[in-house]
C-alpha cells in the first residue's frame, strides 16, 4: 500500500515540465499572498519542492540529451575531417 506522500510524488513525477513549472509558479504565489494557515502553508510548500525536484530532474534530462546529441555531432565532423 502507497503513502499519501508516494501517490503525492508519483502524480508531480507525472507532470511535464512546463505544467510542473506552472504549478509552482502558482504554490509561489499563494505562499507569497499570505492568509494560509500554517498546516496549508506547509502542505504548499511540500508541493512546490516535489514541483521543483520534477522541474531539475526535466530539465537535466534536456540538458543531457542535447549534450549527448552536441557530442554525437562533433563525433561526426572529427570522422568527415579525418
Amino acid at each position: 500500500m502507497t503513502s499519501e506522500v508516494e501517490q503525492t510524488a508519483a502524480r508531480a513525477e507525472a507532470l511535464g515540465y512546463e505544467q510542473a513549472r506552472d504549478e509552482l509558479i502558482e504554490v509561489v504565489r499563494k505562499l507569497e499572498a499570505g492568509g494560509t494557515t500554517l498546516e496549508e502553508s506547509l502542505a504548499l510548500w511540500e508541493r512546490g519542492e516535489e514541483l521543483a525536484k520534477v522541474c531539475r530532474q526535466r530539465l537535466d534530462g534536456a540538458r543531457a540529451r542535447l549534450d549527448a546529441a552536441l557530442a554525437e555531432d562533433a563525433g561526426d565532423g572529427e570522422e568527415r575531417a579525418q
